[in-house]
Order: structure tokens, then C-alpha cells, then sequence
């Protein structure tokens, strides 16, 4: 599916939305097209408009810190390269049973909680080898310290960018968010730099 980035009314990049949703921001007034794919116009029986690729939305929109630093697996995922900290293994080596799950250093029976230094990914398999236990008195060490992400990784840690859309990403943010959106560099180091 063909999507477009959206950015806050201040620039900032926001989400990616399907060029459809785009389309009717940008006719409701809500938003206006800052840069277009180049190709045919997408068509209507009464008006012709550039396929955007990027859109601003005229009014800010607040976007809540505590939302930008909520635990979810598909960040925690990305966050970790999606690869068991344990045993090092990807999503695509795993036996046809196993997933990836989260695991909690400090187990939430024993007083552990949803924070982003306390959860690492894990595959099923270590995560149930694991149980309740602490990592240093079942000898599984992770792979990486666990920290919690620059919201810019959070936001954009699993999406896919055109070249026009990452140009946004780096203006707004800069090279280095960039390189840790597309995750040219280690994980762990390069989102506790951010």
C-alpha cells in the first residue's frame, strides 16, 4: 500500500497515512500537499490533484509525551533489531512454534514493571527457560542493555521511507535519527546517542 508522511503544522513528522486518508485531508482543508510523487494525477470526475507523498496539516496537533513513550511490542521489536536478546536469534531463525515475545528483566511478580529499561525481546523458547527468575541467576545475560528509545525511533522504527519522505526525517531530526530509523547502526548504541 502506497502511503504518504504526514507533517504537524510546525513540520514535524508525524505518521504515514494512506494516500486515500491524505487525499481527503488535503480536499477537507485540513492539509495541504508539500511535495507530490511525480506521474499521473489522481482523478475525479470534478477536480485533478498531484499524488502527494508528503502532506502538512494546517492546525498543530499536540502529540502527548507519555503516548511517544508507551511499551509495544512492535517497538520493543524493532527497538531490539528483532532478535532474541538471549539466544541472539532473529524472527526469521526461529523454529516454526516460537515467536518473539517480551520478556521482563525483573519479572512483574516480583516487582518489575512495563518500562522500557526493564524489557528486552525474547524468543519463546528463552523466554520460558527464563520463567521468573532474574537474568544473573539463570545465566542469561542480554545481548544489549535494555534503554528506552528517542521518540523519533519510536515513531518511525518500522516504517518505510521513499527518498523524498526521508529527506523530512533528516531536516527535522537529522542524519543520525535517520541512520537509526533505517537501522544502519546498533540498535542499543545508536538510541541511547539520540
Amino acid at each position: 500500500m502506497v502511503r504518504c508522511l504526514a507533517l504537524n503544522a510546525s513540520f514535524e513528522p508525524l505518521t504515514m497515512v494512506p494516500v486515500k486518508r491524505a487525499l481527503r485531508l488535503v480536499i477537507d482543508g485540513k492539509a495541504e500537499i508539500v511535495e507530490a510523487d511525480t506521474g499521473e494525477p489522481i482523478r475525479s470526475t470534478r477536480i485533478s490533484l498531484p499524488k502527494p507523498a508528503i502532506i502538512r496539516l494546517v492546525k498543530f496537533v499536540h502529540v502527548p509525551r507519555k503516548f511517544r513513550r508507551q511499551v509495544t511490542n512492535t517497538f520493543l521489536f524493532a527497538r531490539d533489531d528483532y532478535r532474541c536478546q538471549y539466544c541472539h536469534r532473529t524472527q526469521a531463525q526461529l523454529r516454526p512454534r516460537e515467536c518473539l515475545t517480551r520478556d521482563h528483566l525483573l519479572p512483574i511478580s516480583r516487582g518489575g514493571g512495563n518500562e522500557w529499561t526493564n524489557c528486552v525481546t525474547a524468543c519463546s523458547s528463552c523466554n520460558t527457560r527464563k520463567g521468573n527468575r532474574l537474568p544473573e541467576e539463570c545465566g542469561m545475560e542480554p545481548l544489549h542493555a535494555p534503554v528506552e528509545p528517542h521518540f523519533v525511533h519510536l515513531a518511525w522504527a518500522v516504517r518505510r521511507l521513499t527518498a523524498v519522505q526521508s529527506k523530512y526525517i533528516r531536516y527535522f531530526y537529522g542524519a543520525a535519527a535517520l541512520r537509526a530509523i533505517r537501522g544502519t547502526s546498533t540498535p542499543a548504541a545508536t538510541l541511547a546517542g539520540l
